[in-house]
């Protein structure tokens, strides 16, 4: 015995039609198939800011020794569960370029780790080793390649307040940079700066023999 396929009501057909209707325009809206549509509801940009109040002053005791200049391509997708990429998805192609520093701090640098002869003409520092900074994106060299998105992202994006919002792929990009700093070798090189700026300034004042070593 075959059970009887339920049919759906009239009512119900209505309304996913009229849902696939409205998807597709809103989708078209977007893809600029309708154009002069998107601008006719657009938004004006309006800078009220109040003026800029100074928090805190804080005195840099550290020596930026080194700067590395990075790059990187970050291909981020972002896949929807039991749905199709072209109705949920994204994929981002960005473009990151920023900037690391490697500095070392003098301000960690006690009594016990400077030694001078007798005569003056002898020093010997131990500084701690030189560390990173934090990885900064420049926005000016920074810029997405291409955006893909499913019709039900597309359909959000018209609701959103930041429709093209690239945080996603702006942090993992300063996280790349973060991670291609520390194998650079740009610590070692700050290091180098460091020794030969004190080597050059100690023996402007007289000292003859001017060892520099670095640990923790």
């Amino acid at each position: 015995m075959t059970t009887p396929v339920k049919r759906l009501p009239g009512w119900a057909k209505a309304v996913a039609a009229l849902v696939l209707v409205l998807a597709v325009l809103f989708a078209g809206i977007r893809l600029a198939v309708l154009p002069g549509i998107k601008d006719l509801f657009g938004t004006d940009t309006h800078d009220r800011s109040g003026p800029t109040l100074l928090k805190s002053i804080q005195d840099m005791s550290r020596y930026d020794a080194a700067s590395g200049n990075f790059q990187v391509v970050v291909d981020l997708e972002k896949d929807a569960r039991f749905l199709p990429d072209a109705l949920r998805g994204t994929r981002t192609l960005y473009v990151g370029a920023g900037t690391v520093d490697a500095y070392v701090d003098l301000g960690r640098v006690g009594e016990r780790d400077v030694r001078v002869d007798k005569d003056r003409t002898s020093a010997t520092i131990r500084l701690p080793h030189a560390r990173l900074g934090r990885p900064a994106l420049d926005p000016d060299h920074s810029y997405a390649v291409s955006k893909q998105r499913g019709l039900l992202d597309r359909l959000g994006d018209l609701f959103s307040d930041n429709p093209n919002s690239e945080q996603a792929v702006q942090k993992l990009a300063v996280r790349h940079i973060g991670d291609a700093a520390k194998r650079s070798g740009l610590t070692a090189r700050a290091e180098g700066n460091t020794t030969g700026m004190l080597q050059g300034l100690l023996r402007s004042l007289g000292f003859k023999e001017v060892h520099i070593t670095y640990g923790t």
